[in-house]
């Protein structure tokens, strides 16, 4: 049975980094925060685990990865509550059982999150994102590579995504010397075939 570091309420992460913020109406940004305000309520969505989405003219687009079995589901059934989605485009995807890529999780969470240098981005230390970091009403999307144009959530500033051996870093920090620093402790991890640190500087400009 897996194990996974769970959270009782998912909080979002919402900065826009360098780029155009989309141009939304009244009705699409009420839209947008409903949806988010449904994902906030997911169970089940943890470090290991990364989720974000997308919303035009009634459609939600959800992209990301699933750790948990109920998480794509949930959140596919979550974002169509809200009034003005019309439908939701589900292209979460749900990651392989693995007792291999389960140890490399956590062995990844240890050498990231018990960092002395990262150990703020972990649960207590005082940089969780969402609710308990301001930021303004509508869409905020970010400049993931993977996952253009999307909104990520999330409580966990560092997501660890493992698919067979290989360790994907997904999330926002503070600072290019922060993401470099995730990315050699996850490099430190004895028996995975690569990592991809797809880490996203936040760009506090303005702030």
């Amino acid at each position: 049975m897996k194990s996974c570091v769970q959270i009782a309420v998912a909080v979002v992460t919402v900065f826009a980094l360098s780029g155009a913020r989309p141009s939304l109406g009244a009705d699409s940004k009420s839209s947008v925060d409903a949806i988010r305000h449904e994902l906030l309520q997911l169970p089940y969505y943890g470090v290991f685990d990364f989720l974000a989405f997308s919303y035009d003219k009634g459609t939600v687009t959800l992209v990301g990865y699933a750790y948990h079995g109920a998480l794509k589901h949930d959140a596919t059934r979550a974002a169509k509550r809200p009034p003005g989605v019309d439908q939701v485009i589900d292209k979460v995807e749900e990651l392989p059982v693995s007792q291999n890529d389960d140890e490399l999780r956590w062995k990844t969470y240890y050498k990231i999150y018990r960092d002395s240098f990262l150990s703020r981005y972990a649960p207590g230390g005082g940089v969780l994102w969402g609710h308990r970091h301001p930021f303004g009403d509508g869409f905020h999307a970010m400049s993931f590579r993977r996952f253009p144009g999307t909104e990520p959530l999330g409580d966990y500033p560092l997501h660890i995504i493992v698919k067979r051996g290989t360790i994907t870093l997904l999330g926002v920090v503070d600072s290019e010397a922060d993401k470099t620093v995730a990315g050699l402790r996850a490099r430190e991890v004895e028996g995975s075939f690569g990592v991809e640190n797809e880490l996203v500087v936040e760009n506090t400009k303005g702030r």
